[in-house]
């Protein structure tokens, strides 16, 4: 064990094991990795917010919706609740141009929005899991750099004829670092998994009410 008087952060990292300097590497890689996801989230949510606040703006206003299955299928803007719209309406419109029965046609024209609606909550639950395992293992990972750090201390304490405080809390101040940087790396991807999911789910119950109301909508044109 290396006995030394710094205690600063960046003697500690160079000081320690080959083991501990690992174990932060892999703690540092995730949380940069982390917060890449929780910026691209955040724009991404965002984005789906107000796509769905301006579709709903302009398919409440009334108006044919053949014409607006036109505009929204020549624009290349626009996610979410307008994609389940384009679905439904498309498949709508191709059973009755080929005169299939009422019952037959909603039954498709619904199934269509369904899985136009679970694409889009697949897209939008993207990388939330690698949130959640970040913030679930790096814990745990910093908690294995910190005892394999402190086991090392101890270890060399046996080639010390006197055991004092000043012999053993570099190495244990080294250890503990893993600790802070598996914490640092847990604590905002936990809070943003759960952030995000919150979103996600009002995101998922405004398509799902959208799907119910454009069904009834379709039916009575059918």
């Amino acid at each position: 064990m290396n006995v030394h008087a710094d205690l600063s952060f960046i003697t500690l990292v160079t000081q320690a094991s080959i083991v501990v300097q690992a174990v932060l590497v892999l703690l540092v890689f995730l949380s940069f990795w982390s917060w890449w996801q929780i910026f691209l989230k955040m724009f991404q949510l965002r984005r789906a917010s107000r796509d769905t606040d301006i579709f709903e703006d302009e398919f409440w206003k009334g108006g044919d919706l053949a014409d607006l299955y036109q505009r929204r299928s020549q624009s290349r803007t626009g996610s979410g609740m307008e994609h389940i719209f384009s679905a439904g309406f498309r498949e709508f419109a191709k059973h009755r141009k080929q005169g299939s029965p009422s019952v037959v046609t909603m039954d498709s024209a619904r199934r269509a929005m369904r899985a136009a609606y679970q694409r889009e909550i697949d897209a939008l639950e993207g990388h939330l899991a690698g949130l959640a395992t970040v913030g679930s293992v790096s814990p745990y990972i910093g908690l294995f750099g910190t005892v394999w750090g402190i086991m090392n201390a101890f270890r060399g304490l046996a080639n010390v004829s006197q055991a004092t405080l000043a012999n053993v809390a570099p190495g244990i101040a080294e250890a503990l670092i893993a600790t802070a940087i598996g914490l640092f790396a847990a604590i905002p991807a936990v809070v943003a998994y759960n952030r995000y999911t919150h979103d996600v789910d009002r995101l998922a119950v405004r398509y799902e009410s959208f799907i119910e109301e454009f069904s009834n909508i379709l039916q009575r044109q059918g």
